[in-house]
Order: C-alpha cells, then sequence, then structure tokens
C-alpha cells in the first residue's frame, strides 16, 4: 500500500458563514407503484428519520393510465379514463395510496403533473412500453409521451387532481407542496413541439392556482446542459415564453448527470460533467435577469442517467453497491452549494433520482438506496449529511480540490480530501470526505481536525463512519458468498450492516486554549461525520 496522504484540516467554530439548508433532502423515482410496498413504505420512514426537514419525494407516471402494477421505469394510476360518450371519469384510488404512503412517512410530494392518460393520447403504437435491461433507452418511449390532444380535459383534469389533494389531505398542506410540469420534455418523455409543451405548462400552472392560489409551480425539468444544445434549446425557449405571456412560474428546474465509464479494468467516475451542467444551466438563466431571483430544484442530480440499469448489464454503473456512491453523492451536492453561489442562484433542492426496486436480484446494482429492504452503503452518506445543521463554518484543507479544476478535468489525479462543517446551538458537526473518481484502491488519508473557536465549554464526541469496511451492507453480502436469498439471521446481518456505523464515543475530549484537535484514518471513498456537543 502507498505512503498515507498527511491532510490537515481546519475549522473555525467561531466563524458562521451562513445559514444551512438541506438542498439534498430530496429523493425521485420512475415507478409510483413501489411506494406503497413494505420495502417502500419502510424506506420513505428511513428517508424522514434522517433527514432534519421534510423530504421531498418526486415521481413519474402519477396520470399514466394502466393496471397499477410496478415494473421497471413503468408506473400508473389510472386516474383518468373516458366513458363511451368521450365524458372524463376520475379515480383515485391508487393516488390514494400513493400519496397516503407519503403523508404516514411524513414526507412532501413534489407533485410531477404527468404523463398523458391513454384517452388523452393520439399515439397510434403501444401505450406502455416493455423495458429490459438490455434494451435501449428510447423503447420507453410510447403513448404516454404524447401531447394531450384536448387541453380543456388535460385542464379540468389537473383541476380535479389538485381539488381532490385538497380535499384528502387539506388545502393548506397541499398548497405548501411544490407542483411541476412534466419531465425531461426535450429529450425522449415529450412527443410534441416546444410551443405545444409551453400551452401545456401553462394550462397545468394555472389550473394548479385555480384550486390552490398559494402552490408553487414550476418546470421545465430540461435535462442536462453541458454540451447538449437540445437541451440548452428548450430552456432558453421555455424561459423565453414564461418571460413574454407572464406565465405562472414559482421555481425553475433542470437535470443534472454525470457520466461513468469503464476506464482501464474499472470504474471510472464523471463528476465533472455533473457538475458543469449544474454550471450551463445556472448560466442559461442567469440569462434571464427578471427569473434569476426564483430558486432552482435540479429534479434530478445523479452520476448518469438510468436507475434501472442494472451494473450486470451495465458494468459502468458497478459503483452504485458499494461506499464510492456515497461518498460521490456527499462530494456533488457539497459542491452544489458552491455552484450555487458562483452563479448568484439559489438552488432550493437537488434530487437524488434513487429508491428501491421489489423483486429484483440481491445487490444487483440498480441505482437505489436499498435492495430488498437492507439499505445501502449510499444511505449513510445522506444519514450524514443528515447530521449537519445551524449554520456553516469556515472550514480549509490542505487537500479541498479547485472546483475549476474539477469540472475541467475531474478527480483523476490527487484525490479530493474535504471538509465542511456546521454549528448549531447544542454544537458542531464536522462532515470530512476522501473521493476518487478511480474505484481503485489508492493510500489513506491521515487527517488532522483543528477546531479553533470552540470557547471554554467542555466537548464530546462521536464518530461516525462510511467506507469499505463500515456502514457497507455490499462488503459484508460479499464476504457472506453473495448468497442469492438471505434469509434469518442472515438477512438481520445485512440489516444492521446498512445502518450507519458509529466507531467513537468519547463521553469528554481534550480543550485546549479553546482548540480542539482530532485525528483520524481515512481510507479513499469513505466518509466521517464527527459531531461534537458542548
Amino acid at each position: 500500500m502507498s505512503q498515507p496522504i498527511d491532510v490537515k484540516t481546519s475549522v473555525r467554530a467561531d466563524r458562521p458563514t451562513g445559514a444551512y439548508k438541506p438542498l439534498w433532502a430530496w429523493f425521485g423515482y420512475d415507478e409510483p407503484n413501489y411506494t406503497y410496498t413494505e420495502h417502500g413504505k419502510k424506506l420513505l420512514a428511513e428517508l424522514t428519520e434522517l433527514s432534519p426537514v421534510s423530504p421531498h419525494i418526486r415521481t413519474h407516471n402519477l396520470l399514466t393510465s394502466g393496471d397499477g402494477v410496478a415494473a421497471l421505469k413503468w408506473g400508473s394510476t389510472n386516474a383518468y379514463t373516458e366513458d363511451a360518450n368521450g365524458n372524463p371519469v376520475y379515480d383515485w384510488t391508487i393516488m390514494d395510496q400513493i400519496f397516503d404512503a407519503y403523508a404516514e412517512a411524513g414526507n412532501t410530494p413534489l407533485v410531477q403533473i404527468g404523463f398523458t392518460p391513454e384517452a388523452l393520447s393520439d399515439d397510434t403504437g403501444p401505450y406502455q412500453h416493455s423495458w429490459q435491461p438490455a434494451d435501449k433507452y428510447a423503447t420507453i418511449l410510447t403513448g404516454w409521451a404524447m401531447p394531450p390532444n384536448d387541453l380543456k380535459k388535460w385542464g379540468a383534469l389537473i383541476e380535479a387532481w389538485a381539488q381532490h389533494l385538497a380535499d384528502r389531505y387539506g388545502k393548506e398542506t397541499v398548497s405548501a407542496w411544490p407542483w411541476e410540469v412534466w419531465n425531461e420534455p426535450d429529450g425522449i418523455y415529450w412527443k410534441g413541439t416546444i410551443p405545444e409543451f409551453c400551452a401545456m405548462y401553462d394550462v397545468s400552472a394555472r389550473a394548479v392556482k385555480k384550486v390552490l392560489p398559494d402552490a408553487r409551480v414550476g418546470g421545465p425539468h430540461t435535462c442536462g446542459a453541458f454540451s447538449n444544445p437540445k437541451a440548452q434549446t428548450f430552456l432558453r425557449a421555455f424561459l423565453k415564453h414564461v418571460v413574454d405571456n407572464n406565465s405562472p412560474i414559482d421555481f425553475i428546474a433542470f437535470h443534472a448527470k454525470g457520466n461513468p465509464v469503464i476506464w482501464q479494468d474499472h470504474v471510472r467516475m464523471g463528476l465533472h460533467k455533473h457538475l458543469r451542467d449544474i454550471e450551463a444551466n445556472l448560466a442559461i438563466i442567469n440569462e434571464f435577469p427578471s427569473l434569476t431571483h426564483l430558486p432552482v430544484i435540479i429534479g434530478e442530480s445523479d452520476p448518469e442517467g438510468c436507475a434501472a440499469c442494472s451494473a450486470r448489464v451495465h458494468p459502468q454503473n458497478g459503483y452504485r453497491n458499494g461506499p464510492l456512491y456515497g461518498v460521490y453523492v456527499v462530494e456533488s451536492m457539497i459542491r452544489t452549494y458552491e455552484l450555487s453561489q458562483r452563479a448568484n442562484i439559489e438552488i432550493e433542492g437537488a434530487v437524488t433520482w434513487a429508491f428501491m426496486f421489489d423483486q429484483q436480484p440481491w445487490f444487483d446494482g440498480f441505482r437505489d438506496l436499498a435492495t430488498n429492504g437492507v439499505d445501502k452503503a449510499v444511505l449513510n452518506g445522506f444519514r450524514m449529511l443528515g447530521k449537519l445543521g445551524g449554520e456553516w463554518l469556515e472550514t480549509a484543507s490542505t487537500h479541498r480540490r479547485d472546483i475549476g479544476e474539477i469540472m475541467q478535468h475531474g478527480v483523476r489525479e490527487a484525490p479530493d480530501v474535504n471538509i465542511v462543517a456546521t454549528r448549531d446551538d447544542k454544537g458542531v458537526s464536522v462532515l470530512v470526505w476522501h473521493y476518487h473518481d478511480d474505484d481503485i484502491a489508492g493510500p489513506d488519508a491521515e487527517v488532522s481536525i483543528a477546531i479553533e473557536g470552540w470557547g471554554s465549554k467542555p466537548a464530546s464526541l462521536k464518530h461516525f463512519r462510511m467506507d469499505e469496511s463500515h456502514s457497507n451492507a455490499f462488503g459484508v453480502w460479499k464476504a457472506m458468498g453473495k448468497p442469492e436469498n438471505p434469509q434469518g439471521a442472515d438477512y438481520a446481518k445485512l440489516e444492521a450492516a446498512g445502518k450507519l456505523a458509529q466507531i467513537e464515543d468519547k463521553a469528554s475530549v481534550a480543550v485546549t486554549d479553546g482548540k480542539i484537535e482530532l485525528r483520524t484514518t481515512l481510507p479513499r471513498q469513505g466518509v466521517s461525520l464527527l459531531r461534537l456537543d458542548w
């Protein structure tokens, strides 16, 4: 093994730099019918438990026609059909199961208006797509992606839906949920033109606000804009339409994705592309000065673009099962705060497009947070982010990589060994991570942490860790011999391994002249959360 890297970091506990807002506490998935399954409800509750605020949940297919049976990249509620005379028939049975699960778990829906019910689609081909892991992505483009053929009926459907949710959960509650229109209309989720989308957006937004005047509505959830002229054109055209027509809009939404590849004999992440997608979209928004006061929601912010593409079929997705996914989330989310500051645009939320998939092989490499009810290592990255709170503090690291350099070249040579910290009324939380794009072994980081400005109060320490050996059920499953169907004690062992591991618990740490000095050995693709209480 190479010699460890000597990393010096510091935290100024007496120098707050601004309020901490958990923009990462947003999650999403294609398949709404997984929401109310046993494992779905369990995971939704865990997301609420780990987050300092109610987590926002975004799902596709809330208006899609079908039988409500979950499938990869598919879901349905059958909320809208028509009788023999073409009159609307609304059925909220499946919709209620989805939103009841959110309410029970304490989630906040990011309500997505989409997609087109079969009775409003003029597509002559199949309505529901078939999806096999080796399929080309474009095979999902079927009748649900058509523009509604009757905007009057479409608007009435959105009004009826908003009214139903208000009646069931309370107008005040539902008015606080953000509403969004569609998903990636510049990509394969929309068969119409840009003007047709803008007309549909206006009808949808006004229908929501007719029932819920105080509700926030936004869009258009275009794809990543870096090196993507189609996404750039669509977003600019949409924002120009909004400005020229005074369309209702309360937030602007776009997506950002990285690009992992197989490099030589291992996975190499594409963090630079992910961050440049965010940068490019924010730059387009800044071309419209009358809109820059609006917050942004990154509706999907992920290492790549297909949650339902398993690593078994797509080996570049092999990062998903172990700690690399977790440290990537920490790295990308903290850098998202930085990009927000650079562009002077508030990023309210960054949605991780990952949830769970029932009836799939254990650790099959889907982009999910849990497998068969067992938490993956990535969820512990979020658990550590959830232990931040209060105000940001001034920090420094001798091995903090410059964001401009990362966006240009990635994290390919020296790793990014970075630190952030927050302070609340009970103490200080310090988050330290050791990230590299390449999923190969590298030298450990010997990290010293100097916490200055602590004052004269005594201090206690709790130290949490996620790496190959901690908070990583995948590593335990491999050590078991990769069982196909763990049961009993084996299942319990995996479930325990999926929780966040605490590696230190000290009732007292030394405070000398208002300063605390700590040290830890942090392996590559590892994250530590050190909690110091007064």
